[in-house]
């Protein structure tokens, strides 16, 4: 054999082999999908109930919105489990939310109810999807902060928006529940609408509820604690998530005062530290 022909040969299984290697590489696990699946039906939930809403279907509706936010949920978790994260997948996941939290909650509230009130009920549903909106970019913005402190991971800047989505439907949802009228009113609905709203863009901390641990004590009761919410909440739905809803409005004042708490230990921490590391004494 010639060496022409071995550095033909040679040549022959390199482009092979990188012919192999991009084809590996253009072919993607199916799990680094699945977090991204998960939120693009949480969009699909969102922009559903909006229709459902167009229909009067208002329980469907509402439903398909808790639907997107329990997708929301768990896409993250997904995500970090499988190592499939990824800036892609964190931008689709922001365009979720304000589709699904930031447009379609008010949307609803306006074929409601909040369009008796013109443009004024307009305005109530602007400024909660434009507030969801800078919530969103904000919150975007602080995940790339390296200076950023660990245990402020246990706390979020104003009310997320989830979380907002569920607090401002608490009028239609309590309707739901108790079958009172008085939960319709346009004005209540829109006062509700607006204070979200401000919440979401606040600088309020709020509790994340990341970072809750079930003691090994406690894992018994807990899970007997959610069998039987399971049963309620199937039971009551409406009732069982307007409770759950109120419960977590009335975490929110507790967040400053667990920041206080956090930030005073941190202080005190660094203040030691930098005690251990000063200058020894002859």
């Amino acid at each position: 054999m010639s060496d022409w022909q071995s550095w033909n040969e040679k040549a022959t299984r390199r482009r092979r082999r990188l012919h192999l290697r991009e084809a590996r590489l253009n072919r993607l696990p199916v799990r680094s999908l699945l977090p991204n699946i998960l939120t693009t039906l949480a969009l699909c939930a969102g922009l559903t109930s909006i229709r459902f809403a167009l229909d009067d279907k208002f329980e469907l509706a509402v439903a398909a919105i808790m639907i997107a936010g329990f997708l929301d949920g768990i896409d993250g978790r997904v995500a970090r489990l499988l190592k499939g994260t990824s800036r892609f997948g964190a931008e689709l996941d922001s365009l979720s939310d304000f589709l699904s939290f930031g447009v379609a909650p008010v949307v609803v509230l306006y074929l409601w109810t909040l369009q008796e009130l013109s443009g004024l009920g307009w305005i109530a549903v602007l400024s909660h999807a434009v507030c969801c909106a800078l919530r969103l970019a904000r919150f975007n913005v602080a995940i790339d902060d390296p200076d950023k402190p660990a245990w402020t991971s246990a706390f979020f800047t104003g009310v997320p928006s989830p979380a907002g989505a569920a607090l401002v439907l608490l009028p239609i949802i309590g309707t739901f529940a108790t079958g009172l009228e008085v939960f319709r009113s346009p004005w209540f609905v829109a006062g509700v609408a607006v204070t979200v709203a401000f919440l979401m863009v606040s600088r309020l901390p709020t509790l994340s509820f990341k970072k809750i641990r079930v003691h090994r004590d406690w894992v018994l009761p807990t899970l007997v604690f959610v069998g039987i919410g399971t049963a309620l909440a199937l039971s009551y739905p409406w009732q069982v998530l307007c409770l759950v809803i109120i419960a977590y409005a009335a975490t929110i004042p507790f967040g400053p005062i667990a920041w206080r708490k956090a930030l005073n230990k941190a202080a005190l921490r660094a203040t030691e530290e930098e005690a251990g590391q000063g200058p020894a004494k002859v």
